[in-house]
Order: structure tokens, then C-alpha cells, then sequence
């Protein structure tokens, strides 16, 4: 959706994903005045390219008799990306400077990057998703418990006091990606249809038994060739398969705290459907929301620190 906007932007947000570019246009009291997209993400551009891609977006919104700041989370912060902005170490706040500052050739903008946060041992980073976390403390500043953000690469952050104390990453969405488009299993689950009852099997079958996992993934190809095993149940399938895996993994995190899943569409409605059949005390916020609440956060504290 796009919303003319009634005057110049005061300042601009941008959401700066891997696949996409989502930037919001906000007066000076922070309301959202318009909105735009493009696929211009991190995965299709080189450092010179990001300039011109948020201006094709933005320029409409720029007064020509002033700066207009822009913050900008996600992965133009990213070592491949237009800066590297670099990680703050947990345990801190998600959201805070320095923010990295690359040069821009047009004189009507002003460009800052949220940093990621990063975690020493175990190893661990994360970069778009911190914002998220802010949007979701800004609105719930007494939370305390554990936040899941699915996605190609999921994370688990645990939060106290306002802070990211610890987080957990998994390739869940990638793994998902590789094995239905790359595998054996390709073969068996063509289309986009889901079987809700051979999820919720696969979910608590490997949570109970994940040693069991590689073996059951190669049943889904067996079965498909032996039993007729349709697309939509072999999907659903797979998916219940690793979302449970990755359910085990974080178990120690979620079984005793109140959790909410940030997200959208249908990935993060099988979390929180994974979650609940577990028993867990969950509950699903959008993740676009969290991300423009998040970036409002940040602009809080912009222009204190800068790098």
C-alpha cells in the first residue's frame, strides 16, 4: 500500500532486507505519511548501487531546501552491504549507536545505519531482526521472556530489563529453501499447498525424537514413491520436520517463558502454531509493525551517536 504524502518527510525510516527495500515517509511527529517498495535488496546490489535505489523510492518525499535524515536497518548494514555498520555485543539494549554513516553524493540526504547485534560465545550475530526486538519493547516496555523472529536464518533472543541478554540462531528457512528445491525431496513436493494435520505430526514427532530426523526426511522421498504421498502432506511434512527440530534446539529457551513470534504471512503462523501444540505460552505480533515501531525507537537517539 502506498499513501500520497500530504507534505515533505520530516525524516525517512528503511527497512533494508536481503530480497527487498520497504521505506516510510514520517512528519514530525513520526506518523507514517507514505510508503513504498521495491526489490532492490541487499542480494541484488553493490556498494554505488544503494544510493540510487532508495532514491528511485524516496525523492518525491525530499524538501529541496533542507537535509532529511534517513535510518536504515537490515542488511545495507551488512559487510556485503552499502556500510558496515558494526555489532553492539549483548547483553544491551536492541537498538543504540553507533550508527554507520556511508557517503552519500546527493546533498538533500542524510544516511544512518542501525548496527546488529552480536554475542561472543557461543558465536552468534544478527542484523534487521534487533529492530524488530526494539519495536516490540517500545509497546511492551515491562516484557520479559523470549522472542522468536522466523526466517531464512530464525532467531531466538532472550530479553530482560530491556535487553537482549542472549540469542540463538538457526537455518531452519534456508535448510527448508535447499532440501524442497535442491534434494532428492524436490521431486516429491511440487506447488504451494499445506496438509495442517502432517505438520502438526512432523512438529511433535521430532521434538520427541529428533535423533531420528535425517532418517525421517528420507522417508518423505520413500513414501512418495511407494505410498503415493501427495505434494501438500510431503511439504508439510518437511517443514513440521525442521520446525520441530529447531523447536528441541531452543526448547531450554521457551518451555518456562512467555514467547511471541514477530512475523508475518504463514511462516509465522506455523511457529506459533508449533509452539501452542507444545504447549508453550506463545503469542504471534506482526513483524512489519515491529520493524516501523523499532525504527521509530531508534530515531530516539539519532544524531547522539554516530560513527
Amino acid at each position: 500500500m502506498s499513501v500520497a504524502p500530504v507534505s515533505f518527510a520530516a525524516s525517512i525510516a528503511a527497512d533494508w532486507g536481503t530480497s527487498n527495500l520497504r521505506v516510510f515517509a514520517l512528519d514530525d511527529t513520526g506518523k507514517v505519511i507514505a510508503e513504498a517498495a521495491s526489490d532492490k535488496g541487499m542480494g541484488k546490489l553493490t556498494p554505488p548501487d544503494y544510493e540510487p535505489a532508495l532514491l528511485a523510492l524516496i525523492s518525491g518525499w525530499l524538501d529541496p531546501n533542507r537535509v532529511t535524515p534517513v535510518l536504515v536497518c537490515g542488511m545495507a548494514g551488512a559487510r556485503q552491504g552499502w556500510i558496515e555498520a558494526a555489532y553492539r555485543a549483548v547483553p544491551c539494549t536492541p537498538v543504540g549507536g553507533p550508527f554507520a554513516r556511508p557517503k552519500v553524493e546527493s546533498p538533500l540526504i542524510d544516511v544512518f545505519i542501525v548496527p546488529g547485534l552480536s554475542q561472543a560465545e557461543p558465536a552468534d550475530v544478527m542484523r534487521g531482526e534487533e529492530t524488530q526486538i526494539a519495536g516490540v519493547l517500545a509497546g511492551r516496555p515491562d516484557f520479559e521472556g523470549v522472542i522468536c523472529l522466523p526466517g531464512t536464518h530464525s532467531k531466538w533472543a532472550v530479553v530482560h530489563g530491556g535487553r537482549v541478554e542472549r540469542f540463538l540462531t538457526l537455518m531452519t528457512g534456508e535448510l527448508f529453501a535447499l532440501l524442497s528445491t535442491q534434494s532428492v525431496l524436490r521431486h516429491g513436493m511440487p506447488g504451494e499447498e499445506t496438509d495442517e494435520d502432517a505438520f502438526a505430526a512432523a512438529v511433535r514427532k521430532t521434538v520427541v525424537a529428533p535423533t531420528d530426523f535425517a532418517a525421517s526426511l528420507f522417508r518423505l522421498r520413500a513414501e512418495g514413491l511407494l505410498a503415493n504421498l501427495s505434494p501438500a502432506a510431503a511439504r508439510s511434512r518437511l517443514s513440521g520436520l525442521l520446525i520441530g527440530l529447531e523447536m528441541a534446539a531452543a526448547r531450554a529457551l521457551w518451555q518456562d517463558e512467555k514467547t511471541l513470534v514477530v512475523g508475518t504471512g504463514m511462516l509465522a503462523r506455523l511457529y506459533g502454531r508449533a509452539l501452542m501444540l507444545l504447549g508453550a505460552d506463545a503469542e504471534l505480533v506482526s513483524g512489519e509493525a515491529m520493524a516501523l515501531a523499532g525504527l521509530a525507537e531508534a530515531f530516539k537517539g539519532f544524531g547522539k551517536e554516530t560513527a
